[in-house]
């Protein structure tokens, strides 16, 4: 969902941090076989033995990016949509002020259609039903009832979802007294939210096609909806396998309202990552 920018990313260097604290950054995690790093947002950076994925970045304001780009591990930046919650064209700086890491921009081909990027500036762009591999990863470009695509990525024997805006986005106008067919709401104008959840649901349908499990699930938890606002993220953990759960897209509601989804989570025994803090990491 489209969203309002609260505050610039402030570039620090490498260099301003102590020695001690970049080598527990960088080695904390050595025994775990994949390191994902909360950024903002949507925004997640995911460190593998062989590479790094960045998803949805926007803005960075616990300054990870020195410290995860200055590694030299092969770079896979994926942006799911145009948004710009979803889309910063400050990705594109990356490869200027990390000359020794290489980076591989994989976009959804929507942000082309809203003139956010030019073509040359993507290495791959991707539609729903597109895939794409190299010798570190596989992709998948699932599809997504708001704007541009979900992700499904294979990394050393993981598989791993981004939803982007992936979501039963209009879940609260779904009540007993809803009747069906379109409405008007003042956030929205008319809308459909019987139509929207088939739409979603559809979604879910299609991607099972491709697998119908998942190591980590980066999903929406946003509760801007109101009621029934992880009613999208139930309807996902009911289809898919889950290793770990992710929840991410609640910056203007909260951390804590983000936890909610761990009730439903715990009953069906998947792991909940309760996030607390942007730079905040979790191993698996």
């Amino acid at each position: 969902m489209r969203f309002i920018k609260l505050f610039k990313y402030s570039k620090d260097t490498l260099s301003s941090l102590p020695a001690e604290v970049e080598h527990l950054i960088n080695n904390s995690y050595l025994n775990d076989k994949m390191k994902l790093t909360y950024i903002f947002h949507s925004g997640f950076a995911v460190e593998t033995h062989s590479c790094i994925l960045f998803f949805d970045y926007w803005m960075d304001p616990a300054n990870c990016l020195p410290v995860i780009l200055s590694k030299g591990k092969p770079v896979y930046v994926f942006a799911s949509h145009f948004h710009e919650d979803h889309f910063s064209r400050e990705i594109f700086s990356w490869r200027k002020h990390f000359p020794n890491t290489p980076i591989t921009y994989i976009l959804s081909k929507d942000i082309i259609r809203h003139r956010r990027c030019q073509r040359e500036e993507a290495d791959i762009l991707m539609v729903k039903g597109n895939s794409w591999c190299d010798k570190n990863i596989k992709v998948v470009a699932g599809g997504s009832n708001d704007s541009g695509v979900s992700w499904i990525v294979e990394v050393e024997g993981k598989r791993i979802f981004h939803a982007g805006d992936l979501n039963n986005w209009y879940a609260r106008f779904l009540t007993d007294d809803y009747k069906g067919g379109t409405i008007w709401s003042f956030e929205f104008g008319e809308i459909d939210p019987q139509k929207d959840e088939k739409l979603y649901l559809g979604e879910l349908k299609d991607i099972r096609k491709i697998t119908d499990s998942f190591d980590v699930v980066m999903f929406p938890v946003d509760g801007r909806i109101g009621n029934g606002y992880t009613r999208g993220a139930r309807q996902f953990i009911e289809q898919f396998q889950t290793g770990l759960f992710v929840p991410m897209h609640f910056v203007a509601s909260g951390f804590k309202s983000a936890w909610r989804m761990k009730e439903f989570t715990d009953a069906k025994q998947i792991p909940f990552w309760k996030i607390e803090r942007e730079g905040e990491s979790f191993g698996i």
